[in-house]
């Protein structure tokens, strides 16, 4: 076969859950040497077509062919022997094994005696860092459990590529790198593509399908609705067929700024801050920006009491709150939704009205016992104002999307109603639909008087939605920097420590 047949072809696959068509009629193809973006909004589809083709779903209807040969996948072994890999969005690292076990992971090299070979090991994992333009990141005798997140990608990335690899998948690879860790994936996805692979990219972020990608496969609501190629399209081309509709670029703020002061601190320590004072008023939106490290994610934790302030203080509407626990917090009208939504925002093996539901328990409860219809009067109304897609109420968080856990999260917080809600990475691996939602909602929340601490990595993010902006760096802060006067450049010379103009 040439280098340009198809490595990979999907025919017509369906895939039906209780009461959800997830995939209808989907069909594409992935050719040697070509990288194709798969994008939708949350719900359409895009990780039911990844799970039939890693072997975590089975599909009901239709034919996959992998190098030619017809495949039904009855597990991931399955699809890993056949020459498919996906490298997943939240890697899955053993926490107390080297680096170079968890790459090797059980396929170890053995010495005579069943014992395993761990310089080879260390020796092959070395030598892929190296060819793979990874060299330094990485000591492959760390253990699991001391790596970032950046670190964890780029063992689950070695793993998938260690040995017999025809197609390989990354799905939102880049929702916790930086801009740097980021440009070298890149590179290697053209590296990989100039020899030969088969390349699936999947990701919310537009300007990264525009950059990296030949063609886009755009599905909504489990149908595809484009195969497009990228020199031929434009992101409004994309969104038009994501969401059936035009979107604006950007969000425009409501000024709704008052001058109550809801939240106020004042030299403000801990173990990652020094001496950190500023005030948050009622209806409006203050963002914080930095680099990854500058200590925004735990001055939100500090603030919401997971993590331990050393001195200072924290008024919530004039008063001084001793907050020492997410229990003080909540007290104290402080609501919170963590950037990683899955291990510290829900719990994902129960329903979405116990999610819900759960910071106003005992708002809802009679004598300690929880009151069933309370909580459906109250859940069902946010479900519906918030579009949450689901079946039921009853439905395990954990199967839903992306942007749906997300609105869940939000839904917990507006059935809370606090005073200041802390909002890290909002709209992270969300897409376009659902982020213009949630920015509606964020600027109706400011509307009513709620003030919004929002920490985000994304620029424009911060400059449409923030009505100031404060740029964190080794655990300082600028101050605040006025809407009119932000621009991109401006905090990217705050978060690099260099003076803005």
């Amino acid at each position: 076969m040439s280098m340009s047949s198809a490595i990979l072809e999907v025919h017509a696959v369906g895939k039906s859950f209780p009461g959800v068509k997830a995939l209808s009629n989907v069909s594409m193809q992935v050719h040697r040497g070509e990288v194709v973006a798969f994008v939708g909004e949350n719900g359409a589809g895009k990780s039911t077509l990844l799970k039939i083709l890693c072997g975590d779903y089975q599909l009901d209807e239709g034919s996959l062919f992998l190098d030619g040969t017809e495949v039904s996948h009855a597990s991931p072994l399955d699809a890993r022997n056949a020459g498919f890999r996906l490298v997943r969005q939240e890697p899955e690292i053993v926490p107390y094994i080297s680096v170079a076990e968890n790459v090797f992971v059980g396929e170890y090299p053995q010495l005579p005696g069943q014992r395993v070979d761990f310089a080879k090991m260390r020796a092959i994992v070395n030598g892929m860092l190296k060819d793979y333009g990874f060299e330094g990141m990485l000591d492959v005798r760390a253990l699991g459990n001391t790596l970032s997140p950046a670190q964890m990608h780029i063992v689950e990335i070695l793993r998938a590529l260690k040995d017999g690899v025809k197609v390989i998948a990354f799905d939102e690879p880049t929702s916790s790198l930086t801009k740097r860790e980021a440009d070298r994936l890149f590179d290697l996805i053209r590296k990989l593509r100039t020899q030969g692979l088969g390349i699936i990219y999947v990701s919310h972020r537009l300007h990264e399908v525009m950059e990296i990608a030949d063609r886009v496969v755009v599905l909504k609501d489990g149908v595809p609705t484009g195969d497009l190629k990228i020199a031929q399209t434009s992101q409004d081309d994309i969104i038009r067929l994501m969401v059936g509709r035009e979107l604006a670029h950007g969000y425009k703020r409501t000024e709704t700024s008052t001058d109550r002061v809801v939240l106020e601190v004042r030299n403000l320590t801990s173990r990652w801050h020094k001496d950190i004072s500023f005030q948050i008023r009622a209806g409006e939106i203050v963002g914080f920006g930095g680099l990854v490290g500058a200590g925004r994610t735990e001055l939100a934790k500090v603030i919401f009491g997971a993590l331990a302030l050393e001195s200072g203080t924290i008024r919530i509407c004039g008063e001084v709150k001793k907050i020492k626990s997410p229990a003080d917090a909540i007290q104290a009208n402080i609501g919170f939704a963590p950037e990683d939504r899955k291990a510290e925002g829900l719990i994902l093996v129960r329903s979405v009205i116990e999610n819900v539901s759960l910071a106003v328990y005992a708002r809802l409860a009679r004598f300690g016992i929880l009151r069933n219809s309370a909580v459906v009067s109250m859940v069902s109304p946010l479900v519906k104002k918030l579009d949450i897609k689901t079946p039921s109420m009853d439905m395990v968080v954990g199967k839903l999307s992306g942007g749906n856990q997300q609105k869940v999260v939000l839904a917990r917080w507006l059935a809370a109603k606090p005073q200041l809600l802390i909002l890290d990475e909002p709209t992270r691996a969300v897409d376009v639909g659902a982020k213009a939602e949630i920015y509606k909602l964020m600027d109706e929340l400011a509307a009513d008087g709620m003030a919004i601490m929002m920490i985000s990595s994304e620029m424009p993010e911060l400059l449409s939605m923030s009505d100031r902006i404060i740029v964190m760096r080794d655990g300082e802060i600028s101050s605040p920097i006025e809407k009119k006067d932000a621009t991109e450049e401006v905090l990217l010379n705050f978060a690099l420590g260099k003076n803005a103009a």
